[in-house]
């Protein structure tokens, strides 16, 4: 998974980017706040960011309310890293759209856990994303279902958008994903199937036993 981290101090950032490398992320690094925004909101944007509080241009804080201000279809899990620690200035943080936080100087399986942690709701929120795409289809191909249609007192087709006359178990099957498996019902049976047997069978009971 890719992580965008955004930091001005070069330790800082030499430190996080190898530390990241070597669990296996994919990191884009940026070293003002200007730059994150242009990052996150780009259309194939790190679905991770480790934002310094304290940077050039826009700070952490600035980065994430613009960040939460803008639609955007997939939605980044912020981590703000800064040296302070008080109660108030974690409220600040979380108010202004961050999703955690961590104080510097930060212990590195720390950091680790919490990416984890942002990864598996990042990835839940991906899934949730696909079933929510694939019911919005579904429920589309059950609409071209709906309404009036045109159907044949006679031969029962229906006739369909482009004027074209066609089987109702053709029509339904090219709008869902229904499957027809044909068999003869009684009535029919009884009607249509049982006097042509009985016009080539010898023995008409014998199709009985």
């Amino acid at each position: 998974m890719r992580v965008l981290i955004a930091e001005d101090d070069p330790t800082s950032r030499c430190l996080l980017e190898t530390s990241l490398l070597k669990w296996g992320y994919e990191v884009e690094v940026v070293n003002d706040g200007r730059s994150a925004v242009e990052a996150l909101l780009s259309p194939h944007a790190p679905r991770l960011a480790i934002l310094d509080w304290m940077m050039p241009e826009q700070d952490g804080i600035e980065v994430c309310r613009i960040l939460r201000s803008q639609p955007h279809p997939n939605p980044i899990y912020i981590i703000l890293l800064t040296a302070r620690d008080r109660r108030e200035d974690i409220v600040v943080g979380l108010e202004a759209g961050a999703d955690d936080y961590i104080t510097k100087p930060f212990e590195r399986q720390e950091l680790k856990a919490r990416l984890q942690v942002g990864e598996r709701i990042v990835n839940l929120q991906s899934n949730l994303a696909d079933r929510v795409d694939a019911l919005e289809k579904a429920l589309e191909q059950v609409k071209q279902l709906q309404g009036m249609l045109p159907i044949c007192s006679y031969c029962k087709k229906i006739r369909d958008d482009q004027n074209y006359w066609q089987q109702v178990e053709n029509y339904i099957t090219e709008h869902s994903e229904v499957q027809f498996s044909h068999s003869i019902c009684p009535e029919c049976f009884d009607s249509i199937v049982k006097p042509e047997i009985d016009q080539f069978d010898p023995d008409p009971e014998s199709h009985q036993k």
